[in-house]
């Protein structure tokens, strides 16, 4: 047996190199493909530490730090005597904070959100998706909510990440309708007011004036945001506190209403539909301003719910300030067209009409008020009675021009200047030019007699009827009518270029309308003498507005009060009347218990 060979005697076959050399790629394969995987890994790591870093690094600070704004107390509004009309309480919000969750994970979430607030699911994720699903800001998702739901939410925790429960200061109105139409309300900021306001540092969730004083000095009311930036942990629980600035409270306001005399012309106007406005006629300073009907602004500092909402809209416009809005004059623009007929030169301070059942015009005829005439009148007499053909005479002898150029001067067809100029008519005077533009026809002397007892076209606010009594009883000035008055501000009164001897007939005229004419319900012993004028506006086929303005102490005026009722029926002195007269006696009342 042979047991070994030598090296030579062995043969190697060819079989042999081929797999040596396949053994040889494989290990040059395998290396390269190496070399490529570390490089695109070290290329990735390069991408992500390099380029990538910083974004990644403050995603993962999101993720462990929290930023919770802390909103500014708005400033608290009084009234003149420093009475509280607006402040602030503390409540509970619900926030989301966006971070918490992966975008897919909230629709869950919102789910168990929405049957525990009563809120539809497609309006939170649409506020959500506003936010971006990577804020790290809270987002406030409801206001105002009851302990039913605190007790919900609370039960519900471990169901809600990203979900929180925070108290901060909401709106409140301790008089409730008693001022809703002069202070507004707050709410929380629109995506188009937003995008209106945004040079003005708003963001989503943000609380805005949305009407009235709150609206119109949200400048001052307002106060700045401020906040801290917190580290959680995993569950959220804060770690540490990293920085923290303190927000700025609003400024406080002080208005020129009189809360007392706001209630008195409520409680006149009652459940009319109208307004009453009281001013000051030396300065515009606004006392009172109600409007009827109103709603409760506290509810607008929650989430309103939809029985809420139904009951505002069982209410005939329950959003529209009656004492902005405008309707035709009736006899109370014939100061108005007194002073024309005075200042035209037209007529004579001595001038005396026959009066008659109606006059015939371009083949209409236009009937007095009580369609039979009063006889003979001078302006003092026409301005008691009210006489309609005596001024349709005037108009027919001054024709349009005075008329209208009066009514300017004394403010009508432009707004007040109150600070609510956004919810403010500007009225209307007609004009030739505005009838052919607006309804293609000619101006006619028809409408000229119309436009002499406040009828026709013609348009006004109670707060410009307001204006223009308190232009007679302070002497020919037209002031700027205002609810706050910055410190060091000037009352803003302008002349309308009034004679003496034309305020002294509507003085006297207006002074006669309560001592004999259509305004006796006001010629009372207990109060300082009143001058007045009345009116009843027609609104086929609807019921008639009725209208009363006046302002005491007839010699030496420091109030006007107007009051209207819109289509409610009766005449003027019979039905706004009385109401001026509940609004005088509180003033006058007030001013003698504070001697």
């Amino acid at each position: 047996m042979v047991l070994w060979q030598s090296a030579s005697q062995v043969k190697v076959s060819p079989w042999t190199d081929v797999g040596v050399r396949r053994g040889q790629q494989a290990i040059v394969l395998m290396t390269a493909i190496t070399l490529v995987l570390f490089g695109a890994i070290g290329g990735r790591l390069a991408y992500l530490q390099l380029i990538k870093g910083e974004e990644f690094r403050q995603m993962a600070d999101n993720n462990r730090i929290r930023l919770i704004p802390k909103p500014p107390d708005r400033g608290r509004i009084f009234d003149r005597q420093g009475r509280l009309l607006a402040g602030s309480r503390l409540s509970y919000s619900v926030f989301l904070w966006p971070i918490a969750q992966r975008p897919q994970e909230w629709p869950r979430t919102l789910a168990t959100l929405a049957r525990l607030l009563d809120i539809p699911e497609k309006e939170m994720q649409k506020r959500l998706q506003q936010a971006g699903y990577y804020s790290p800001y809270l987002l406030r998702l409801a206001r105002g909510i009851g302990p039913a739901q605190i007790t919900a939410l609370m039960e519900h925790s471990d169901r809600l990440p990203g979900v929180i429960l925070n108290a901060e200061p909401i709106r409140y109105y301790p008089h409730g309708e008693l001022l809703a139409h002069v202070l507004g309300y707050t709410g929380e900021i629109s995506e188009q007011e937003l995008k209106a306001r945004q040079h003005e540092n708003y963001r989503l969730g943000d609380v805005i004036g949305q009407m009235g004083v709150e609206a119109a000095l949200e400048h001052r009311l307002r106060g700045e945001w401020g906040g801290q930036q917190v580290e959680v942990d995993a569950r959220g629980q804060v770690l540490r506190i990293l920085g923290k600035k303190p927000s700025v409270a609003g400024q406080d306001v002080t208005l020129t209403l009189d809360l007392d005399l706001q209630r008195a012309a409520a409680q006149a106007l009652g459940t009319r539909r109208g307004a009453v406005v009281a001013i000051d006629p030396r300065d515009g300073a606004v006392r009172a301003l109600v409007s009827y009907p109103g709603f409760d602004p506290n509810i607008f500092s929650g989430r309103v719910t939809p029985q809420q909402w139904q009951e505002l809209q069982r209410r005939s416009f329950p959003f529209v300030n009656r004492a902005l809005q405008v309707y035709p004059p009736a006899s109370t623009f014939k100061v108005v067209t007194t002073t024309a007929a005075l200042e035209s030169g037209r007529f004579s301070p001595h001038t005396v009409l026959p009066t008659y059942p109606f006059l015939t015009v371009g083949g209409i005829q236009f009937w007095d008020w009580n369609r039979a005439g009063f006889g003979a009148l001078d302006f003092v007499g026409a301005m008691a009675w009210s006489s309609d053909t005596f001024f349709y005479q005037i108009a027919l002898g001054t024709k349009a021009e005075p008329i209208i150029e009066w009514s300017r001067r004394y403010g009508f067809g432009q707004k007040t200047g109150i600070e609510l100029a956004a919810e403010e008519a500007e009225g209307l005077v007609p004009d030739e030019q505005w009838k052919l533009k607006t309804l293609k026809e000619p101006w006619y002397i028809g409408d000229t007699v119309n436009m002499s007892i406040g009828q026709g076209f013609m348009q006004a606010s109670p707060l410009q009827l307001a204006v223009m009594f308190a232009a007679v009883a302070n002497g020919g000035y037209r002031v700027r009518p205002h609810l706050y008055r910055a410190p060091g501000e000037q009352p803003l009164r302008t002349p309308i270029g009034i004679s003496a001897t034309t305020l002294d007939i509507l003085r006297r005229g207006l002074r006669q309308v309560v001592t004999s004419g259509t305004g006796t319900v006001l010629n009372v012993r207990h109060l300082p003498p009143i001058a007045g004028k009345s009116g009843t506006a027609e609104d086929p086929p609807r019921l008639s507005h009725t209208w009363f303005g006046a302002y005491a102490p007839a010699d030496k005026p420091e109030i006007v009060v107007v009051a209207f009722g819109e289509n409610s029926g009766g005449g003027g002195g019979s039905v706004a009347g009385p109401m001026v007269l509940r609004v005088l006696e509180a003033y006058f009342a007030q001013k003698r218990s504070r001697r």
